[in-house]
């Protein structure tokens, strides 16, 4: 059987949901890669049965865990000879990780030491005729869209963070195998330690966590008439978000935007204000729960994403959209 990774990452002693986006997107090429299986690889120390058995309900065949008090904390090089020991024990076909810092990290550390192939950053998927992994990225800028295949194997590529949901608790009694998988690390391994992790509190929480995020487009006119997004984002208790030619115009910072050269979100509501939805912008908030779109233009590319389109000049709906938000939370 060929064998479809994902890297299961852990933080804090506990799996990360970004496993799970990982399991829908290997769901996926199993169905199309034939005689294959899907298997979760998660490395760590102490992580609860519960967190493994998550794998196991929301699709995972196969589980190897590798669990040392050395591996507590997230260090690149015992985490890569962990995984590099795995690939030559159970040559998988395909490793999928997330684009995190983690992923960033540790799949180039560990491709280069396999002499293999590595596509970062991919928004898409699929599998060829052949059985190769095809793997799409944007690329210069962002203004193309790259599709790769790599010759080596295992394919290993890292994908965006929030580019799809999380793969869905099949059954509560689903079976699968948890391999506990002993390897022997030496202080060889480990040329660095953790000392210390100082979170940075600089810029409060990000568009990437927010359920609710209002994003403002070229449609919003000037960067004076953004007041307009904030406080409508205020008064929904969300985030404000941006399109990539703002960012550009100064009118909103760069850790606003949102698009392949931005952030990836994934919010139970977005709101997209004068944004026309090119594709760039789409590929980073089309999985959102619910999409509102105001545009003026009744052929915006961004209302074939949209749940509930407005055909509207933003700077003329918004304020009176406002203005009956502001009386009902006084009236409440």
């Amino acid at each position: 059987m060929k064998e479809i990774w994902i890297y299961a990452e852990a933080r804090g002693g506990r799996v990360n949901e970004v496993a799970h986006e990982l399991l829908t997107r290997a769901l996926d090429l199993k169905e199309k890669l034939d005689n294959s299986i899907v298997s979760a690889v998660l490395i760590g120390h102490d992580i609860p049965d519960e967190d493994k058995q998550e794998l196991i309900q929301r699709g995972a065949d196969k589980l190897y865990y590798v669990d040392d008090p050395k591996l507590k904390d997230f260090l690149v090089e015992p985490y890569s000879k962990v995984l590099i020991q795995l690939v030559k024990e159970y040559t998988p076909e395909i490793i999928i990780a997330p684009a995190t810092t983690q992923g960033r990290t540790l799949m180039p550390y560990t491709a280069v030491r396999l002499r293999t192939g590595l596509t970062a950053d991919c928004t898409g998927l699929d599998i060829d005729e052949e059985g190769n992994l095809l793997q799409t990225r944007p690329a210069i800028g962002g203004n193309i869209m790259a599709t790769i295949k790599t010759a080596t194997r295992p394919q290993m590529s890292t994908v965006r963070p929030h580019s799809t949901r999380p793969a869905p608790i099949m059954d509560g009694q689903r079976q699968g195998e948890i391999i506990n998988v002993k390897i022997q690390l030496t202080q060889d391994d480990l040329p660095t330690a953790r000392l210390d992790f100082i979170k940075d509190e600089t810029q409060g929480g990000t568009i990437q966590d927010a359920d609710v995020i209002v994003s403002g487009g070229r449609g919003v006119g000037k960067a004076d008439n953004f007041k307009i997004v904030y406080k409508l984002a205020e008064l929904l208790g969300g985030a404000v978000g941006g399109s990539r030619d703002v960012v550009d115009r100064g009118w909103i910072g760069y850790p606003h935007q949102v698009g392949l050269s931005g952030k990836t979100v994934n919010p139970k509501l977005y709101i997209a204000l004068g944004i026309s939805g090119a594709i760039q912008h789409l590929a980073g908030m089309q999985t959102s729960d619910t999409i509102i779109a105001v545009n003026k233009d009744p052929d915006a590319q961004i209302f074939r994403v949209s749940d509930l389109g407005i055909v509207a000049d933003v700077t003329e709906l918004v304020p009176a959209l406002i203005e009956k938000l502001e009386v009902a939370k006084s009236e409440v």
